[in-house]
C-alpha cells in the first residue's frame, strides 16, 4: 500500500509537471474536480491548507486557465472557484496510461472480490481522513501542551 500510495504521488507529480503546474496546485484541482465547484474556504477546509495558500493556488490555477473564479447569483460576495472543463481535459489525457493498467488488473477479480476491494478502500480512505484530523488536532495544540508527537490519538 505505501509502495502504491508513493507511486500514485509521483505519477501525480508527472502529470503536475507535463501541465506546467505544481504538484500541490494539481491536488487542489482534484478536489475542486471531486466537489464541483468550491469556495476558497471549502478549498481550505478540504486540503488543510490556509486561506491565503489557497488563494495563491488558485491564483497561479486560473492564471493557467484551469480553473475560474465565479461569483454566486444569489450572494454577489460569496465567489465560488471551478475547474474549466476544456483545459482540465487534457490533464486528464494524462491519467489513461494508469486508468487502462488499473483497468487490466481489475479485470482479473470476480465481483466479490472487486467489492471486497472497494470496502477496503473505502474503509482505508476513512481511516486516513480520521488520521489526518487526529495530526491536525496535534498541531493545533501549542508544543508545550504536547503530550507525545509520535502518537496522535484518533478522534472518536
Amino acid at each position: 500500500m505505501r509502495r502504491s500510495s508513493a507511486q500514485g504521488v509521483l505519477y501525480g507529480q508527472a502529470v503536475a509537471n507535463v501541465a506546467g503546474i505544481s504538484g500541490s496546485d494539481l491536488e487542489c484541482m482534484d478536489f475542486l474536480n471531486l466537489e464541483g465547484r468550491a469556495t476558497a474556504g471549502r478549498l481550505a477546509e478540504v486540503t488543510g491548507l490556509t486561506t491565503g495558500a489557497i488563494t495563491g493556488v488558485v491564483d497561479r490555477l486560473e492564471k493557467a486557465g484551469y480553473v475560474r473564479r465565479e461569483r454566486d447569483d444569489a450572494d454577489r460576495r460569496k465567489v465560488f472557484i471551478t475547474v474549466v472543463p476544456e483545459t482540465t481535459a487534457e490533464i486528464g489525457k494524462l491519467y489513461v496510461p494508469m486508468q487502462q493498467a488499473m483497468h487490466k488488473v481489475w479485470s482479473r477479480y470476480s465481483d466479490e472480490e472487486l467489492r471486497l476491494l472497494l470496502r477496503f478502500a473505502t474503509d482505508g480512505y476513512k481511516g486516513v481522513l480520521e488520521a489526518t484530523e487526529a495530526l491536525k488536532d496535534l498541531l493545533d495544540t501549542p508544543p508545550e501542551k504536547r503530550a507525545d508527537l509520535k502518537t496522535p490519538k484518533p478522534r472518536r
